[in-house]
């Protein structure tokens, strides 16, 4: 302000001050935005008839500018060229600097589009203002647009304008084109800054552009950037998301190698990632890790495990992890609960879900749609439907909207508790409140129908479908087709798959393997093998599932060999078959008395760690059928040193063999040890004993068992209730007439 007065002052003692002198104060008072005594000193020496330089000009376009004058603006810079003043692209850029700072991108390009008639040429300053104009108007495909031009007119955008444009598309959404620029301008070796750059390759992995987003982390290096935690947290997390968890762990050990401190959410990415596959121990593992390091566990961090525990079914697990963080003053949140509730009502914990629903509701953290169906879901698997229905007012009452979610929960619920009535009435009301239903929801209610026997009414609701333009999708009809396989209607079965294959949808693996199951139980292979030969022609490739199934009908059949053929085409095939593939070998040849090639399968069982309690206790059945009781017995001890536990089955199966051939004392010492082992014997095993002892004349003894069965709340067969007028031989003979040997006996 004092070199103004002193100019001032000189002009009120008849001195003009040289024009090199004005353009320096004009600068200056620009600086401190005096833009009103530009304006006005300026005004003032165009009364006293000097003029000034371009310099000067370009301040006072600037001036008037900067105070929106816009139309003073333009009148200036037309009387500078009507007048021949000096005026050159500095001024312009100044003036289409002006427009674009005020939004006036338009005008500004009309200037720059009238340089060749002025003989100008626009520079990078030109191209860089009217660039960061349209950015500032989110039109960022002319900025994009502009960017080319000057490339090709041999200028180097700056860093700014080059992070301006390409954050701008991607935040537009447009992160393929922010990719496609960045590319461009390799050529002249300019990049966005970090910051931008990270935020690129964040943009392109959310889009799905992961292999681009790699692309750039990669060529980092050769741009001259070094990737920083951001960089490889992005990264990490993308490729967690992606279930490529072993690469993510490739770049976290890479990032720590390089000195880069690994970030809290580098380590959350992970841990989630590591839940979202099952592998809990691993995530446990980084979880320690991380606080070793001295990083603290956030909600974020708590909710993915107790997530992941849930979804696993080891709740308790998940509990112990919510108690910790509530203990350290970390705030579980809706997520928390959300999983949390989930997990308790997959593992039948109503009660304990409804106590942290009321908890969550307390702590000032309000349940979403998502709770509540949680919750819904979990009371309707219950088979309580009642508080289901309760909750869902609630839920419609606090103004959360239900979805097909809801519905189909409420649907299946209602169909659970044999209320397939009250299932389509509640379906007619949501449509009465104009409330849009989909295939889950109807699938719920075929299955209800089909469940119920009641067919015809299945097919009318998949007519109502139709009618309300819903279109059935695999699983509606798998449900329909399951339920004509009960009730053994061909006719039907064959007219859905042919409706199915009209309609473009082809049955999956899970519905052929339904069918080839329904009619390998009834002895059908000719429909069974139809239906694998139809699955394998048209590529819908069989799991272990399915080949178990067609082996266990083969073998029924006693069409040992080509289940064997079977089985080798599943491991050419790259499936391994499991034990209940080979329990079915197994039944088949213990019910063909080929017991040394059984005991030879068993063995090989036992190596793959195979066997479990149900094939010993084929081998069992399979001695005992064949009268070697003690090998029977062998097998019994076997278990226990192969550490698998014996149930009931395997002793009433041994004790059964010993009271018909005679030996009621080893039964009632292989009934002792199995009552020693807390075993609880069922009726069929006191019926086996009861019956035995009544053989053997020993009635006390009998009696004794009657009563202990009794004791433990069991009704005694009618035979054993009554045997104590019978004679010895009536007694034999009526037992024998009326004994039934239980299935699995």
């Amino acid at each position: 302000m004092d070199a103004f007065m002193v100019v001032r002052l000189m002009k009120e003692n008849g001195l003009m001050p040289e024009v090199r002198t004005v353009s320096d104060l004009f600068n200056a008072l620009v600086r401190i935005r005096r833009f009103d005594l530009v304006l006005r000193f300026f005004d003032e020496m165009r009364e006293c008839g000097v003029d000034g330089n371009a310099y000067v000009h370009a301040a006072v376009v600037r001036c008037l500018c900067e105070v929106k004058r816009w139309d003073e603006a333009k009148a200036m810079m037309e009387w500078l060229d009507r007048n021949g003043c000096e005026v050159n692209v500095v001024v312009y850029n100044v003036w289409i600097h002006g427009l674009c700072k005020g939004q006036r991108m338009d005008d500004a390009i009309e200037v720059k589009d009238g340089f060749g008639v002025k003989g100008l040429k626009a520079d990078v300053v030109t191209y860089c203002s009217l660039i960061m104009g349209y950015c500032k108007l989110g039109r960022f495909d002319n900025a994009r647009g502009l960017v080319k031009e000057m490339v090709e007119m041999g200028f180097v955008p700056s860093e700014a304008v080059v992070s301006g444009v390409v954050d701008g598309l991607r935040r537009s959404g447009e992160g393929i084109s922010a990719y496609g620029l960045v590319k461009d301008l390799e050529c002249v070796k300019v990049v966005p800054n970090l910051f931008v750059y990270n935020a690129l390759i964040s943009s392109l992995c959310k889009e799905g552009n992961v292999v681009e987003a790699d692309n750039l982390f990669r060529n980092m290096g050769v741009k001259g950037l070094a990737p920083n935690d951001v960089t490889y947290s992005i990264i990490i997390d993308s490729l967690c998301k992606r279930g490529q968890l072993d690469h993510a762990c490739v770049l976290f050990r890479e990032m720590n190698s390089l000195g880069i401190q690994a970030s809290l959410y580098s380590y959350n990415s992970l841990i989630n990632g590591y839940c979202k596959l099952g592998k809990l121990t691993i995530a446990e593992s980084l979880f320690e890790d991380m606080v070793c390091r001295g990083l603290n566990p956030t909600v974020v961090t708590y909710t993915c495990l107790i997530d992941g525990y849930c979804k696993h079914r080891d709740v308790h697990k998940a509990l112990r992890l919510y108690h910790e963080m509530t203990g350290k003053k970390i705030f579980p949140n809706i997520y928390t609960f959300t999983s949390l509730i989930s997990g308790l009502c997959i593992a039948n914990m109503m009660s304990q879900a409804s106590d942290l629903f009321d908890e969550m509701v307390d702590k000032n953290v309000m349940p979403n749609e998502i709770t509540y169906n949680v919750m819904i879901d979990g009371y309707c698997r219950e088979g309580n439907v009642v508080k289901a229905f309760e909750l869902f007012d609630e839920m419609v009452e606090k103004s959360l909207k239900p979805d097909t979610y809801t519905f189909r929960s409420l649907i299946s619920g209602l169909c659970s508790v044999n209320k397939v009535s009250g299932a389509k009435e509640f379906v007619n009301n949501l449509y009465k409140q104009h409330h849009k239903l989909n295939e889950t929801c109807y699938s719920a209610l075929l299955q209800g129908y089909c469940q119920a026997g009641r067919l015809d009414d299945a097919i009318l609701a998949c007519n109502e479908m139709a009618m309300n333009g819903i279109d059935m999708d695999v699983v509606c009809y798998s449900v329909i087709i399951n339920g004509a396989v009960k009730q053994g209607d061909v006719a039907k079965i064959i007219h859905f798959l042919k409706e199915m294959h009209d309609r473009g949808l082809k049955p999956d693996t899970v519905l052929y393997t339904n069918l080839i199951d329904a009619f390998g139980k009834v002895g059908d292979r000719e429909k069974a093998m139809g239906y694998w030969d139809i699955m394998i022609s048209e590529k819908c490739h069989p799991n272990v599932v399915t080949y178990t199934v067609i082996i266990n009908c083969l073998c029924k059949l006693g069409l040992v060999d080509k289940a064997e053929n079977l089985c080798k085409e599943m491991l050419v095939n790259g499936i391994i078959p499991n034990h209940v593939t080979y329990g079915c070998f197994l039944d088949c040849l213990t019910n063909l008395g080929l017991m040394q090639k059984a005991v030879v399968l068993h063995e090989v069982m036992i190596e793959g760690c195979l066997a479990n309690t149900v094939t010993y206790n084929i081998l069992i059945r399979g001695f005992c059928k064949m009268g070697r009781v003690e090998e029977a017995v062998k097998v019994l001890f076997e278990m226990h040193n192969n550490n698998i536990s014996p149930d009931h089955v395997s002793y009433s199966t041994i004790i059964y063999e010993y009271c018909r051939t005679g030996g009621l004392q080893e039964a009632i010492k292989l009934w002792k040890s199995m009552i020693d082992k807390g075993l609880k014997p069922d009726i069929v095993a006191y019926n086996i004993i009861i019956h035995g002892c009544c053989v053997a004349g020993e009635l006390i003894r009998a009696i004794d068992f009657r009563d202990d069965m009794i004791k433990r709340g069991m009704k005694p067969h009618s035979v054993a209730a009554n045997f104590s007028w019978w004679s010895d031989d009536t007694k034999k003979a009526d037992f024998h007439a009326v004994w039934v040997l239980p299935v699995g006996i």
